[in-house]
């Protein structure tokens, strides 16, 4: 139970009360050029939501088996090329190497399938499907798995909680860009000042929106707490 609670807890923390987008303001690219349309919003979170998850996946794999102090492959490579064993091998400075070629990876898988089988969407996203490989947000989510993984970690994650967290992470996306297409669509139709229009609203708009998700803090330690009782 405290297990499932944990997990409950990462996703509930990644998609509402720390959003990465209007709490950590990454992935604020897409976040402004794509909110134009719900449709093409709603496409370009699920985009991020798939490649998040899957960078996620493969950075908690690589971590946990290769790059963090320790690693059982690493240390096994090292031994089999006739290494000292006493030696801690740690490849942890090619963490950020590893994460974006993953990411681009995953990227292009997207952008291949979305091109073959959805051509109107793929139009719609223009420049913005590719650009997901400079996304800070997966990056983000990537760091924030190898931040969980280790001897430095105080509860080490498994792969559960990676997964957990990428969906969350994309999810909480998801609902900040829909949310922004939907009020965007809306100020189309309304007298806006002609000081404000473009990206001066746009701004606002996210400002107000990082303030209104500021109301669930503290909803993980009370969900914490209920579930304690």
């Amino acid at each position: 139970m405290d297990h499932v609670l944990s997990l409950l807890l990462i996703a509930i923390t990644a998609a509402l009360i720390n959003n990465f987008v209007l709490y950590y303001f990454v992935g604020i690219c897409p976040f402004l050029g794509v909110s134009r349309r719900i449709d093409t919003a709603f496409g370009m979170g699920l985009a991020v939501t798939f490649v998040t998850t899957i960078a996620a996946t493969l950075s908690w794999t690589f971590t946990y088996f290769i790059l963090q102090p320790g690693a059982p492959l690493a240390t096994w490579g090292w031994r089999l090329l006739g290494g000292d064993p006493a030696t801690v091998v740690d490849l942890s400075v090619l963490s950020y190497l590893m994460y974006i070629f993953v990411i681009a990876s995953s990227v292009q898988f997207v952008e291949m399938y979305v091109r073959k089988f959805f051509p109107p969407l793929y139009k719609s996203f223009g420049v913005f499907l590719p650009l997901i490989t400079t996304n800070c947000a997966i990056l983000f989510a990537c760091l924030m798995v190898m931040k969980h993984i280790g001897a430095d970690a105080s509860e080490p994650w498994g792969l559960d909680a990676a997964l957990v967290l990428a969906l969350a992470a994309g999810l909480g996306f998801t609902i900040a860009i829909t949310l922004m297409a939907g009020i965007r669509e809306e100020l189309d139709l309304a007298d806006v000042p002609a000081a404000l229009r473009g990206a001066g609203i746009t701004l606002l708009v996210a400002g107000i929106l990082a303030m209104a998700f500021m109301g669930f803090t503290g909803v993980d330690r009370g969900l914490a707490a209920a579930f304690a009782h």
